[in-house]
């Protein structure tokens, strides 16, 4: 009946894990889970409460330190339109503070000085500084005149 009591701790810290987000938690359930193993074989409380100890410091002190770092890493490759900024476009209508048109990766996007002081001319180069929307935010490369 003790693997019954260690398995419901363990979904009980699971469930609390879900909400925390800490890895802390998760890992506790983990350990609990290997005592409701150890308690199923036959074993003492004592021999639980070690198998417990054992298994959270190795969580604890093992995996999570080594979860945190790999889940800290920003993704190598960006999608959709995060992957569009830095990128060079061609005005393809005058681009002011309100309004403006740009050939940005062989599309036509609607588009905003990031200046708004700026009137940028038809052919110029640009930059895509942000994406809002459907609307990208650019600033010229060159010096305008």
């Amino acid at each position: 009946m003790a693997w019954f009591v260690w398995l419901l701790a363990a979904g009980v810290l699971g469930a609390a894990e879900f909400f925390t987000l800490t890895l802390v938690l998760g890992l506790l359930a983990g350990a609990a889970l290997v005592a409701a193993v150890v308690a199923g074989v036959g074993i003492g409380v004592a021999g639980q409460l070690v198998a417990f100890g054992v298994a959270a410091a190795a969580g604890l002190v093992l995996v999570r330190p080594v979860a945190l770092r790999l889940m800290a890493h920003q993704p190598l490759t960006q999608e959709g339109s995060d992957a569009l900024i830095g990128k060079r476009a061609e005005v393809m209508q005058e681009v002011t503070a309100t309004r403006g048109l740009i050939k940005l990766s062989g599309e036509e996007w609607s588009a905003r000085a990031l200046d708004e002081s700026l009137v940028i001319p038809v052919g110029a180069q640009v930059d895509v500084m942000e994406i809002e929307g459907a609307t990208a935010l650019v600033y010229p490369r060159e010096l305008l005149p």
